[in-house]
């Protein structure tokens, strides 16, 4: 996860889009036609003006917004005063990752790193780099990153689902109005986190109880917190630390993700331990699988499971919510998703793994999304291995290039572009939040399973509406794209 977060633009930022939606990418494709320039011919911006944008323009609180902003003054590859290169073009992207290393690097992970080397920590799929990342990488994707490996989960997750709609139903019932769902983004990050857990651990937290235990509540206190506190730490220099608490919060924040990770990791072990002593059956089980297998050290284990766990659980929810929305506002949308879902599947039947990822609209709804809302708004990567020709600039090895997700056009809510039937669809580098290739992440297939089950369930049961009261929602970057208040819907009952 890249290191600079940010709150999102204010009404200007639609100005700026529509401007950006018409041949935006006119830089790119005059440069290629170009004999290759070198990085000094880039558009460049100085460190004191980013510094003087961000923290005097106000850009601090909305760094994704910056992205258009730039990309309108400088076009869609520049040297970004970061020390990096920044490229916010579909073609562009496509270019640069199709001559990624045989071990892609992220780029600056040090926010991550440097706590884990403070505690002595492993590291995991999402801080691990070079050759023992890739090793890593080949351990984790079995039983995790093929589709018909996480079909075996839709039980597992059906279960949840299933629960989380009951919880739903509840409370409806308890509204004023009897369909009202107050703060719908927080039900779906725990309906995400016991998702995810029932998956990496075989193991319930009660996300969906009426109280919440109280070690749950601590890790999403946690992880909020982390999140929140990696704004001053990527802005900040390292002096500033023992002069603000800001530093001493960030890691008090990690103390607590990895400490639930660990009380996790080691109540399964236990489990497992007695299971197996009672010659039980364990063999099926993610964890089960981590543990027994010899390339992992049990530090390995810590790290690797507690980031698939904090990266599994907002990434998640907050597509999810803005799926609600847009469909909330967007009802011919909706109207046509639950033609879908009515048709394929029985109403008094659950749908299966294989059922729901066969639905092309279903699917088309939260691929759009994750265009729109990107899962990580930036991102990065190092060449490492060799100098790199992008976009009519030759690069030299190490240099750090920034995916600005967030600035690639075209920026409506346009599900059916996604669609296979005949009509020109767009370059899918515009859209890949899950990232791409060996890098790409570990969880993907089992976020997308858990996405379509409870989207399918949640517009079998119920139309989605708007709260008439409440103002469009803006976007707050907090690595991912969360909204900047809470979101009431209303869900109207089908039958």
């Amino acid at each position: 996860m890249a290191a600079w977060l940010l709150r999102s633009a204010t009404c200007g930022i639609c100005s700026l889009r529509l401007k950006l939606s018409g041949g935006a990418l006119r830089w790119s494709s005059s440069a290629l036609q170009e004999k290759l320039r070198s990085v000094q011919d880039l558009p460049q911006i100085s460190t004191l003006e980013m510094l003087y944008r961000v923290l005097v323009q106000g850009y601090f609180s909305s760094l994704h917004a910056l992205q258009i902003y730039e990309k309108q003054l400088y076009g869609p590859i520049y040297k970004n005063g970061r020390n990096g290169v920044s490229v916010s073009s579909a073609e562009l992207l496509e270019e640069l990752v199709r001559k990624d290393d045989k071990f892609p690097t992220r780029g600056d992970m040090a926010m991550w790193t440097e706590y884990r080397e403070m505690r002595d920590l492993g590291y995991g799929p999402l801080t691990e780099e070079g050759e023992r990342w890739y090793k890593l990488r080949a351990v984790l994707n079995k039983r995790m990153l093929h589709p018909r490996d996480s079909a075996q989960y839709d039980g597992v997750i059906n279960v949840v689902v299933t629960d989380f709609i009951e919880r739903i139903k509840h409370l409806r019932r308890c509204s004023p109005t009897g369909d009202l769902v107050p703060d719908i983004a927080n039900k779906l990050y725990l309906f995400s986190l016991e998702g995810v857990s029932s998956v990496l651990f075989e193991t319930r937290l009660g996300c969906l109880k009426e109280e919440i235990p109280a070690g749950t509540q601590e890790f999403i206190t946690s992880v909020n917190q982390m999140f929140s506190y990696s704004i001053p730490v990527a802005i900040f220099p390292k002096w500033t630390r023992s002069l603000f608490p800001y530093w001493r919060r960030y890691i008090a924040s990690w103390d607590g993700i990895f400490s639930f990770g660990k009380t996790l990791i080691d109540k399964k072990m236990e489990d497992i331990q007695q299971r197996v002593d009672n010659d039980q059956n364990v063999e099926d089980e993610y964890l089960t699988y981590l543990l027994s297998n010899s390339q992992l050290s049990i530090k390995d284990i810590y790290a690797s499971v507690t980031e698939l766990l904090l990266a599994g659980v907002d990434t998640t929810s907050n597509t999810l919510t803005w799926t609600l929305y847009q469909l909330s506002r967007n009802p011919e949308i909706q109207d046509r998703l639950y033609e879908e879902v009515s048709s394929l599947v029985p109403a008094d039947r659950v749908p299966s793994a294989a059922e729901v990822t066969a639905m092309p609209f279903l699917r088309a709804v939260i691929k759009e999304t994750l265009r729109m809302y990107p899962v990580i708004p930036i991102n990065s990567r190092i060449i490492k291995e060799k100098p790199v020709a992008v976009g009519g600039y030759q690069f030299p090895e190490n240099t750090c290039f920034t995916f600005c997700h967030y600035a690639i056009k075209p920026f409506r809510f346009k599900p059916e572009r996604w669609l296979r039937d005949g009509r020109q669809r767009p370059n899918p580098f515009g859209s890949i939040p899950f990232g791409y290739g060996v890098r790409g992440c570990v969880g993907r297939r089992i976020a997308e399973l858990e996405m379509y089950l409870v989207l399918f369930r949640l517009i079998q049961e119920f139309e989605i509406k708007p709260n008439p009261t409440a103002d469009d929602l803006k976007i707050v970057s907090r690595s991912v794209l969360v909204p900047n208040k809470q979101l009431d819907l209303h869900l109207v009952e089908r039958r």
